[in-house]
């Protein structure tokens, strides 16, 4: 055979960064519930497993697509429904084993995105936001009309513990449920981020930037939008199955809400859309706020919102932008002269949180708990909410942080334009050469 005739076949080297990444995360997966052992811890960490995959599949949406969606609570919830009822079936006699009901509910997510997305998804931008805030309060008033499926007030309750056991797996155990949502949170997020490179998800990326180009070039836009709603019905659905799992009781007002949706935005938001690894971060954040954030303060809401508010307006690439913005400043060396401004906001701010909280805590003292008297506690410490003196305290804290940190922020800016001017040039001296 002549030499001319042999064809070479080349491959792409390894991603070894990529691959330390995804082991690095199946590791935390597994090791997670060995570090934090406390029933509370576990359960945290199971809810955080199924709420990365809806997170994700939400920021498929909306930081990929740039589809803004007020609805997406309702393919996680009929997802949660369809899971319940097979497990109630499965425990009189069908044979669906535990293990497969995500897939059930991911199954129906997807047939109903596919249902309820023919319509969505022929409109873009606001229009598309306001259907899918209708089609989610549609969903969520049928929870109350339809009392057979959905359960009335009260849900649909289910027992994970049925059929025989395989090799001592029950899923009676909370740490077995953690395994297992762990195993779907980890599959999952790898098939979302491979989905990422597909042309299917490079073209909705080009309908997210230039819709308009991207029918000129050929690409039917709403097609387009269609699948990629369909395919995050079915992650959606999922994590909807996992949660079913976990909490063994759905609740139709609750779990189809369009005040479900909105955390689901928010903290994907928080974490950060416009990159893969943001609404991982938003996953955390949502259950540390929803579980502890709620138990220490009756105003989590208030700041939770505050939070939000700033970040808007001073960092909407969210936590992950942030991230990265420190990354690329470990890149070129220039980390460790901002250091020390880091470490004197941390300390500023947190002394403005403290008089602002200590603040909010006597005003909603006084307005909710009057009744239990003028004394709270707060930070271990007794407060009387109706002393003069305990708001002049609370005030100067405040303005002394505020004014702190006013000054360590100026010098953080000086210094960070300073370093970027530095940056610039030296890309630019590498062009050059």
């Amino acid at each position: 055979m002549s030499s001319n005739n042999i064809q070479s076949y080349g491959f792409k080297p390894l991603n070894l960064g990529r691959i330390v990444i995804w082991t690095l995360f199946a590791l935390a997966l597994i090791v997670a519930p060995l570090l934090f052992k406390s029933s509370l811890a576990l359960t945290m960490l199971s809810q955080i497993g199924y709420l990365i995959i809806i997170c994700l599949s939400y920021n498929m949406l909306l930081g990929q697509g740039g589809m803004l969606s007020f609805g997406h609570a309702v393919y996680t919830g009929l997802g949660s429904f369809i899971a319940i009822h097979a497990m109630n079936m499965a425990g009189k006699g069908m044979s669906i084993p535990v293990s497969l009901i995500p897939i059930v509910g991911g199954m129906a997510g997807m047939g109903f995105a596919a249902l309820l997305g023919w319509v969505t998804t022929k409109k873009s931008g606001t229009t598309f936001a306001m259907i899918t805030m209708g089609v989610g309060e549609l969903v969520a008033s049928m929870a109350l009309m339809l009392p057979d499926f959905f359960g009335g007030e009260g849900g649909i309750t289910t027992n994970r513990v049925y059929g025989q056991s395989f090799m001592g797996i029950s899923f009676g155990p909370q740490i077995q449920v953690y395994y297992l949502i762990a195993f779907y949170c980890f599959v999952c997020t790898a098939a979302m981020f491979a989905f990422t490179g597909t042309p299917l998800g490079r073209i909705l990326n080009a309908v997210r930037d230039n819709p308009e180009r991207v029918e000129f070039i050929g690409y039917n836009t709403q097609r387009v939008r269609y699948f990629a709603f369909i395919i995050a019905g079915f992650f959606a659905g999922v994590g909807g199955g996992l949660a079913t799992i976990n909490f063994e009781i759905v609740t139709g007002a609750d779990s189809l809400s369009v005040i479900r949706s909105g955390g689901y935005l928010l903290f994907t938001f928080l974490g950060g859309a416009t990159f893969f690894f943001g609404p991982i971060i938003g996953a955390v954040l949502l259950v540390f706020a929803s579980v502890l954030l709620s138990e220490l303060s009756k105003a989590w809401l208030l700041y939770l919102g505050l939070v939000f508010l700033f970040m808007v307006m001073y960092a909407p690439g969210g936590i992950a932008s942030l991230v990265m913005l420190n990354v690329r400043l470990a890149r070129f060396g220039r980390l460790k002269p901002l250091l020390n401004c880091y470490l004197g906001m941390a300390l500023t701010g947190s002394v403005v949180v403290l008089g602002a909280a200590s603040m909010i805590e006597m005003l909603y003292h006084l307005q909710l708990n009057a009744a239990l008297g003028p004394e709270m506690e707060f930070l271990h410490l007794r407060v009387n909410a109706e002393a003069t003196a305990s708001w002049l305290c609370a005030g100067a804290v405040l303005a002394v942080g505020l004014g702190l940190f006013e000054l360590v922020r100026r010098r953080f800016v000086a210094r960070w334009h300073h370093i970027q001017e530095e940056i610039e040039k030296e890309i630019k001296r590498t062009e050059a050469h």
